[in-house]
């Protein structure tokens, strides 16, 4: 990559401690619209027939699974597609990514609602976490994030966001001059966290397996967990900041519903003073999604 000059954003008021805001997105229909089919069957008057559907339709039947069950009565067969094997390994996440993409990219379509959320907070140089109900592992993950930004970052959002990087590298750590382009955004890269739930890469993380890929919610708030202490460990005996601010966002009412619960009374509680702000994006009628704030002030119970 070639240098650019760019300064880094108003975030960065020299002398000033900075305002850290960190996200967590889910990824299908949050950021991306995936092309990635469930394999169900639908119950019918002569048995069960083959009914593939979408991440979203999913999301809106699985609480109930009326007249539905998985292919063969099997999850891992229904999920099949998100999974690292197959027919496409580790290379399945990566290209549904590069299908969702395409149509965006030629500005025939337009991402889901946190596409825009997740372009900022790259071109910001903001940590960031991908978590998600798949089960892919991280380096699968990773490889998506990197095409993404890729093809979707213009080359001046890409300059922008490295010379945010270098900023925060310059605030936390001294001079990052020595460092290639390429070396700083892999730094960034190494930062961020990608997680795949369901996979057995995070449950062995998790130190113990779940009881199936249609209920993630107690995974996604391990998952949360972890990188918040992940990045509040990362200022904690640095610099001074301003104040802290971490997002969420996901499309499925349920997770939402589970996360604000455990945010507001287990999370708040553990990190006073931290912003918490969890976005609803179930909602197709509001582009931008539902804010929700979660604070509790240092001090108070």
């Amino acid at each position: 990559m070639k240098k650019q000059t760019v300064r880094p954003s108003a975030n960065f008021t020299w002398g000033r401690p900075l305002h850290l805001k960190y996200y967590m997105f889910d990824w299908d229909d949050n950021i991306l619209h995936m092309p990635t089919r469930i394999h169900l069957e639908k119950k019918t008057a002569s048995g069960w027939a083959p009914y593939d559907v979408s991440t979203a339709q999913f999301a809106r039947i699985r609480r109930t699974m009326k007249n539905c069950r998985p292919l063969g009565d099997d999850w891992d067969r229904a999920f099949s597609d998100f999974y690292d094997v197959g027919r496409r390994g580790v290379e399945a996440f990566l290209d549904d990514t590069r299908k969702a993409l395409r149509p965006i990219i030629k500005g025939e379509a337009r991402g889901a609602p946190s596409f825009q959320k997740f372009r900022k907070a790259l071109v910001e140089g903001r940590l960031f976490a991908i978590i998600t109900a798949r089960s892919h592992s991280a380096a699968a993950i990773r490889k998506g994030v990197e095409y993404f930004i890729k093809r979707v970052l213009t080359p001046a959002e890409m300059a922008e966001m490295l010379a945010n990087l270098r900023g925060y590298i310059a605030y936390f750590d001294g001079d990052p001059g020595a460092l290639s382009d390429r070396q700083v955004l892999k730094q960034y890269l190494d930062l961020c966290r990608y997680r795949g739930v369901t996979s057995p890469e995070f449950q062995q993380l998790m130190g113990r397996k779940l009881g199936g890929s249609e209920s993630p919610e107690e995974a996604k708030q391990f998952a949360i967990r972890e990188f918040v202490q992940h990045a509040i460990g990362l200022v904690r005996g640095g610099k001074k900041v301003a104040k802290i601010s971490i997002g969420f966002s996901d499309d499925d009412r349920k997770n939402i519903e589970a996360v604000e619960e455990f945010i507001r009374h287990e999370l708040g509680r553990e990190y006073p003073g931290v912003k918490f702000v969890v976005y609803d994006t179930s909602d197709p009628r509001r582009r931008a999604g539902r804010k929700i704030v979660i604070k509790r002030e240092a001090g108070k119970a």
